[in-house]
């Protein structure tokens, strides 16, 4: 009979009740996400949405503003490349005002999450035509060197290329082998965003591949040689690009290149076109995947059956 149907579903509620002021007890569940009931309105907005009828409070009739969409200005050091594009896309799209907000999440997640890398290579093998790693260095968000270490190639060298690399045999004194320096360098580019120029010649020297969504070629950005008058499809140099966009000139005289001013230009560059770059790698990332849809027919009643409770709770009596 329906009075009967009542008082069933009348104990079966006092059960649920019961399991949750449990719940509640044990700290598991907090007591104002009861069933049926909403989360209070906070601060001043609950001062305003509450007003004094006859000795009660009441809410105000007429329609609630919805609430604003924040952003968040700083993200995790833990965050995914894709995140911090698509967290810098969306700061970009609600106005000028918001670009500062990009820059203050990047230096909130530049001094982990952001590094760049420069290498100088020696011949080794037949008549030296072999490119092996000979000196790495790597630099922070700031510029700052983390890393710049001589490394002992595995084949005996044959031309040091000292025009160019500015390694001698001098250096080779005190240089550490090729696979404790690639330990130690791939240690600190695992999970990073590395900057370089030409970065593929130094991932090759280092016989690693890093991730394409994980890397910031200075060489290959259209944005850079435009701000450069540069044709697009030119092979600019690093050398070029910091005397047109930096004003500073670089790899001059015959003692050779420094790795660590090279890696540190990089990270100018990057910097100079930062946040419109991010902002383009955001427009070309994939969609997130659709956030799954509640089933409309569920009713919220059914979780108030047994076979729902963890058998530890059906185990304390209620």
């Amino acid at each position: 009979s329906p009075q009967g149907r009542s008082k069933k579903k009348s104990r079966k509620h006092q059960r649920f009740m019961e399991r949750r002021a449990l719940l509640e007890q044990k700290g598991l569940l907090s007591p104002r996400g009861r069933l049926g009931s909403r989360t209070p309105v906070e601060g001043s907005e609950a001062h305003a949405a509450l007003t004094k009828a006859n000795g009660t409070t009441a809410l105000r009739c007429g329609k609630v503003p919805k609430p604003k969409r924040v952003v968040s200005a700083s993200l995790s050091p833990s965050a995914s490349p894709d995140s911090i594009a698509r967290h810098h896309s969306v700061l970009l799209s609600q106005g000028s005002a918001s670009a500062k907000k990009v820059r203050t999440s990047s230096l909130v997640l530049r001094p982990g999450k952001y590094v760049a890398i420069d290498c100088e290579m020696v011949g080794t093998g037949p008549e030296g035509r072999l490119s092996e790693l000979a000196r790495c260095s790597v630099v922070n968000y700031e510029g700052d060197v983390i890393y710049d270490k001589y490394v002992q190639p595995e084949l005996p060298i044959v031309d040091y290329r000292t025009r160019w690399s500015g390694i001698t045999k001098q250096h080779m004194k005190r240089a550490i082998p090729f696979k404790a320096a690639q330990a130690e360098i791939l240690k600190i580019l695992k999970d990073k965003i590395v900057v370089g120029h030409a970065i593929h010649n130094d991932f090759q020297a280092l016989k690693y591949f890093h991730p394409k969504d994980r890397t910031r070629d200075t060489s290959q950005i259209p944005v850079l040689k435009q701000r450069a008058g540069l044709p697009i499809r030119a092979n600019v140099s690093l050398k070029n690009l910091a005397r047109h966009l930096l004003h500073k000139k670089i790899q001059v005289g015959c003692k050779g290149h420094s790795s660590v001013e090279d890696a540190q230009t990089a990270m100018e560059l990057y910097r100079l076109v930062e946040v419109q770059w991010e902002k383009e790698l955001a427009c070309s990332l994939p969609p997130r995947p659709p956030s799954p849809v509640t089933d409309p027919t569920a009713d919220s009643n059914q979780y108030m059956d047994d076979q729902y409770w963890p058998t530890d709770l059906m185990a304390s009596g209620l």
